[in-house]
């Protein structure tokens, strides 16, 4: 396969649908879709990918009831517990971007320790979005340049697209080639709104449960079709080291 996309974004929508219209808790689809996770972060390299960055909470999701919340992070702190074994064996580095410092203590403490086993690996650099707001990260990218300016280290006059950059939660991570949503739904819901401004775009029907390694090729073949364009004098920012 030619022409892959070096990292992909993906929304992973539709848990709670995919259940329900099975008459299944909502939890079964978390669980499920948490199935889905470990598949795609199999496969992907199969296909060209380097980086694979996952909405998997965003900060709204707290407003979600009380149960639900719960059994997200008890899911995620088993993950984090039963994967890092499997994280090594398959050279995956694990990173995460977002308001970590909002999780439980215990779950910071497990997201520090499976970051810090895993950063030698140079396989995928698997990313997870936790309570991750674009809108925020941008806002906080702006204080730190506040803060700079008004601290002498830096001139605004020379403030641009790159300064901006470089201060984001991604700053180390290229920008994503292809964005994926699944589920149907046809809008960003406030996830990399900086970084996917060249992003293609590619929304399923499938909900994310449904998001197996036949669907996530025929993303990538899709992609492989498509003639990217960056406007007349825009250009991918670089990636800072």
């Amino acid at each position: 396969m030619e022409n892959n996309p070096a990292h992909v974004a993906i929304i992973m929508d539709g848990n709670g649908r995919w259940a329900k219209a099975r008459g299944l808790p909502r939890i079964r689809g978390h669980q499920v879709g948490a199935d889905r996770v470990e598949e795609i972060m199999r496969i992907a390299p199969e296909y060209g990918v380097r980086y694979l960055t996952l909405y998997a909470f965003s900060k709204e999701n707290w407003q979600r009831p009380k149960d639900e919340v719960q059994f997200l992070m008890g899911l995620l702190s088993d993950y984090l517990d039963h994967k890092l074994e499997e994280l090594n064996r398959n050279n995956v580095v694990f990173n995460t971007i977002g308001r970590i410092s909002d999780m439980p203590q215990l779950i910071q403490e497990k997201i520090a320790r499976n970051t810090e086993a895993t950063k030698n690996n140079t396989g995928l650099v698997t990313t997870f979005a936790f309570s991750y707001s674009s809108r925020l990260e941008i806002a906080d990218a702006c204080r730190r340049i506040a803060r700079e300016v008004q601290a002498g280290r830096l001139d605004a006059e020379s403030v641009d697209e790159q300064t901006i950059q470089d201060r984001l939660y991604t700053a180390n991570l290229p920008d994503p080639d292809l964005l994926i949503r699944t589920s149907g739904e046809m809008r960003i819901s406030n996830f990399l709104l900086w970084q996917i401004s060249y992003s293609e775009l590619y929304v399923t029907d499938k909900c994310w449960p449904e998001f197996t390694r036949e669907e996530f090729e025929k993303a990538v073949r899709d992609f492989q079709k498509r003639e990217r364009r960056f406007g007349l004098t825009a250009a991918p920012l670089r990636k800072t080291s």
